[in-house]
């Protein structure tokens, strides 16, 4: 039976009931917070994710934790399969023997949170997969890293790796590594990367502009540049099936990734390093979601935009950004379905194939 057409979010966030209470239990961001609002002085939850957030954090809910609310989300929007992520920090504030410890733990929740979920009638697929974590901390040891891995490929309904941008404590482009890109492409996960820190809040200025720069620049700036050192270091020549997909449409990195081609070709120290020129590996190890919000955003991939519609895949990086009305459909949807559909030269297939092909193959989602 050939699998219906069906629009997968690859960008969904949870905060397990698990890891919300370890947030609970904290003091210091990331925390979840309890305060008085309104002139009732009714209580509600905040998650600060840094310190110094604007207006102390954001209200949390149900939307953050509960899976019936997740499922009602995707049904307001139509929404049939979500591949669910933990959402930052995950686990960058804790020892590494508790980091593995919860990473494991959190895998196995987020496996039953996924395989209890409904089954779509006429495939055999659920509504809900995941990405699982790795305890990528600090003096964490390789042998933990590796083991995590092997437990997540074990989860069937986990399908790849959510990850930061700071490795074990030096990045991604950390030689120390490469047993762990070599252990996920033999695995075959999908490894998300996506950002957390920003870039240095000094670059802000001394205005008050809220979250804004820190969100719409800060986050894919940090994408643009992690993916860059990836590339650099030559891990996808030494990992040529490893596949990594790029929250916020790789941040600027495909708009820049010309520019890139040429410094590297004129710069001695890495000019001969890589086997390819740097553009070639955001059609080969890099996938991308449409979490851009315009169409000019999303057809980037040189003259021939069609060949961009088979790199990027839906996504609407729920719970955050909600409407400020329940009644309304969330903006993070409706913008990016809609530039989607407006980018020139995909055709129905290309804008099908990113509304949910894509993600079904990327992700071995077949009846």
């Amino acid at each position: 039976m050939a699998t219906p057409k069906l629009l997968v979010d690859v960008h969904t966030h949870v905060y397990l009931p698990r890891y919300a209470s370890v947030l609970r239990s904290r003091t210091v961001a990331p925390r979840i917070l309890t305060r008085s609002s309104g002139p009732e002085g009714k209580s509600e939850e905040r998650l600060l994710i840094l310190e110094n957030e604007p207006s102390g954090g954001r209200p949390v809910g149900a939307q953050y934790w509960d899976r019936d609310e997740k499922l009602r989300f995707m049904d307001k929007h139509g929404i049939d399969i979500s591949v669910v992520s933990s959402a930052n920090p995950w686990l960058d504030f804790l020892s590494a023997s508790k980091a593995h410890t919860l990473a494991n733990e959190l895998n196995n929740d987020l496996e039953q949170y996924c395989s209890t979920s409904p089954i779509i009638s006429e495939t055999r697929l659920r509504r809900l997969y995941g990405f699982g974590l790795l305890p990528l901390v600090p003096e964490v040891a390789i042998s933990s890293l590796l083991d995590t891995v092997q437990q997540i490929s074990r989860l069937s309904h986990l399908k790849g790796i959510i990850m930061g941008t700071q490795g074990i404590g030096k990045g991604l482009d950390d030689d120390a590594l490469d047993p762990v890109w070599e252990a996920i492409e033999k695995a075959g996960l999908v490894v998300f990367l996506h950002p957390h820190y920003g870039v240095d809040g000094k670059a802000w200025g001394e205005k008050d502009n809220g979250h804004v720069l820190p969100l719409a620049l800060g986050f894919p700036f940090e994408t643009t540049v992690a993916t860059t050192r990836l590339i650099l270091s030559g891990v996808f020549d030494r990992f040529p099936s490893l596949r990594i997909l790029l929250a916020h449409s790789g941040g600027a990195l495909p708009q820049l990734s010309s520019r890139l081609a040429s410094c590297i070709d004129h710069d001695p120290v890495v000019a001969s390093r890589l086997k390819h020129d740097a553009r070639y590996y955001l059609g080969t190890s890099l996938w991308f979601d449409a979490v851009a919000y315009g169409s000019e955003e999303l057809g980037f991939k040189g003259a021939d935009r069609k060949i961009g519609s088979k790199r990027m895949m839906f996504g609407t990086d729920h719970p955050f950004f909600p409407p400020l009305s329940s009644s309304e459909k969330w903006a993070s949807v409706v913008e990016n379905l809609d530039a989607i559909d407006g980018v020139q030269g995909w055709t129905q297939h290309g804008r099908d194939s990113v509304r949910g092909g894509n993600a079904l193959t990327l992700f071995n989602l077949h009846n």
